[in-house]
């Protein structure tokens, strides 16, 4: 049968990670609906088509703030649902965590979104404070504070309060305790503030760590209860509005949840009798991303929603106050990845392809032929569906012998070259039969990736997606065009950084972590460019310059009510000049550096004035210029 566009979208898991925001439209190009269904949708092939026109070069991080809107849409809606099916008399307040993507422009659309709803900012250091203490106007927005904190920040805190900003400082440590009342004394200024409480309910997944004794941050039982006295003593409990806790990023099971929950609404219960006010619970942040469509405890899925999230926070909370007489406390939720991951998607265009000579006909053999090469020729022709392990360790063999052979003299080196291509086109063919077996030795499970191409790719693995080196993270990649064709090569993504980690080799499935990925044979002097989903939460700020590989460019996009896409903001990616500047390089400096070695070379008759000129003149124009590679 020929191959469908549907059939591309079911390989790529398009309907299951992408959940109504992506789809692949009749021409076969990867479509995003960022406003919902009905309201327009954003052509990513076009895009890159109006960005070449516009100058904009590859590789491009599209920003849509209207998936943002959406997803605060979804936290209110769900939210909303919860609270009046239990008919719980607390609000819902969210906040946006400034950790997962700092960037000004993704803080202020998000702030601009959900001014509707009051979205919150939470501020884990002293810069993020000072950045969300400008940004935040709205003064029913929340500005949680979190993190280690020394004099200065807790001023900075207090003093955001006076601009009508609702700032809760939230206790780490015991000893912050002074240091909070202190300042807040000589400012004259009555501090709101919270606890965080170290759960003994462990977490699950990469960061599972953020629970249990031996969390980083938080206060044990102990710990909460000599907080409770020492705020009595200083005649201050009054103060305490807000319980804490956060059990990781990227939480993969419901049930993580729901322990952590039974236990923290124990604890908020448990202020109330022992005399705090309170008023706010702060579950934290966690909610997982589908980053592969699987809905299960994998790393990179999980297994519940959004409105099962929800409903579990507002029941256990609900369930514990009714049964404790405790008024409902309004709910905190500082959900970053589940807010901001799917607004962001990176297009990168191949550069080209390694394949390894797995294809075309085998060299023919005769009597003068070396007795290696005959072997080898042998097995080729002897190669069947019942014999296919067996020729393996034949061909295995008969290459290591040849290689010792080359080493003693006996083979030249055209005649090893002869044997390796062989051996090569043997792997080609056992690949082929093993892609038709129900069950595949151990052995043979690495054929695929071992004989996967190269697609060279113009990005960089650290800079745009360093979680997928740091810690294997899963990111959904599919071609933004020719979904309407069969894509029958199998290959790994090289960036370009010169780092042989600079690589995507693990890809998204339903089923498993996939080794290779389908991809289309390049078309000369036609592009292939691929998308890189979901990467709006934690990869912008974690990227790093290795090569010095800058910041790629970046364009926000939204759908007007008329369905005509906008470009709304090109933000011009790094410089070389910028990314040297960032490691103390002075252009000046190295522009005068080449200016001293030109007259040298003019003196010495080895440059002429006017190739001189030309070579400054092309040097200034490298510094002005992208980091990535052009066309």
């Amino acid at each position: 049968m020929a191959w469908t566009i549907e059939d591309s979208a079911e390989l790529y898991g398009i309907p299951f990670w992408g959940k109504g925001l992506f789809e692949a439209n009749k021409a076969g190009h990867l479509v995003m609906t960022p406003a919902g269904e009905g309201k327009g949708k954003v052509d990513l092939y076009n895009v890159v088509t109006e960005l070449t026109e516009r100058g904009v070069e590859l590789p491009v991080l599209l920003r849509l703030p209207q998936v943002v809107e959406g997803r605060l849409d979804l936290m209110w809606s769900v939210f909303g649902k919860a609270i009046e099916e239990n008919n719980y008399r607390g609000r819902y307040r969210g906040v946006y965590p400034i950790k997962v993507n700092q960037q000004r422009q993704v803080v202020e659309d998000l702030l601009r979104v959900g001014r509707r709803h009051h979205v919150g900012l939470e501020a884990g250091s002293k810069p993020e404070l000072l950045v969300a203490m400008a940004m935040m106007d709205d003064p029913e927005g929340l500005i949680i504070c979190n993190g280690y904190k020394d004099r200065r920040y807790i001023e900075t805190a207090l003093m955001a309060s006076t601009l009508g900003r609702e700032t809760v400082i939230v206790v780490e440590k015991l000893s912050e305790v002074d240091a909070i009342m202190a300042v807040a004394d000589r400012l004259k200024i009555t501090p709101k503030i919270g606890v965080r409480a170290k759960l003994s309910s462990p977490g699950k997944g990469r960061w599972q760590a953020s629970a249990g004794d031996r969390a980083k941050f938080g206060l044990s039982a102990l710990g909460i209860v000599e907080l409770v006295e020492k705020l009595r003593e200083m005649d201050r409990l009054e103060c305490l509005s807000l319980l804490h806790f956060h059990i990781g990023s990227q939480v993969t099971s419901i049930r993580t949840f729901k322990r952590a929950l039974r236990e923290a609404t124990r604890l908020y219960v448990e202020l109330v009798s022992m005399g705090a006010p309170m008023g706010m619970m702060d579950v934290g942040g966690g909610i997982g991303i589908d980053y592969d469509g699987s809905r299960t405890t994998f790393e990179s899925s999980r297994n519940y929603t959004e409105e099962e999230y929800a409903a579990d926070v507002v029941m256990q909370v609900a369930a514990a106050c009714d049964g404790a007489n405790v008024p409902h406390p309004d709910i905190v939720t500082e959900s970053g990845r589940a807010t901001v991951a799917h607004c962001s998607v990176l297009l990168f265009d191949v550069l080209g392809v390694e394949t390894l000579p797995t294809d075309g006909e085998p060299m023919s053999v005769d009597a003068n032929s070396p007795e290696l090469l005959v072997e080898m020729r042998d097995v080729y022709d002897g190669l069947t569906s019942r014999n296919y392990q067996e020729a393996w360790h034949d061909a295995q063999d008969a290459r290591i012998r040849a290689k010792q052979s080359f080493e003693l003299g006996v083979l030249s080196l055209v005649e090893l070259a002869q044997v390796d291509r062989l051996f090569w086109q043997i792997l080609g063919r056992l690949r082929n039969i093993v892609r038709e077996q129900s069950y595949v030795p151990d052995e043979l499970n690495s054929l695929e990736p071992a004989l996967a191409d190269t697609y060279y790719a113009n990005f960089s693995v650290f800079q745009s997606a360093p979680d997928a080196w740091a810690i294997d993270q899963l990111f959904p990649i599919v071609p933004i065009h020719r979904l309407g064709e069969e894509p029958v090569r199998r290959g790994i993504i090289a960036d370009l950084t010169c780092d042989s980690d600079g690589k995507i080799s693990r890809f998204v499935d339903r089923r498993d972590v996939k080794k290779v990925l389908e991809l289309h044979p390049l078309k000369k002097g036609k592009p292939y460019v691929l998308a890189m989903a979901l990467v709006g939460a934690y990869q912008e700020i974690l990227g790093d310059m290795h090569n010095l590989f800058g910041d790629t460019n970046a364009v926000h996009l939204s759908v007007g009510d008329d369905g005509h896409v906008n470009f709304d903001l090109v933000i011009e990616g790094d410089t070389v000049e910028d990314v040297t500047g960032y490691v103390q390089y002075d252009r000046k400096d190295l522009v005068q550096r080449i200016r001293t070695s030109s007259e040298r070379a003019i003196r010495n008759g080895i440059l002429g004035k006017k190739q001189a000129a030309k070579l400054l003149a092309f040097y200034r124009e490298g510094l002005d210029g992208y980091t990535y590679l052009g066309h």
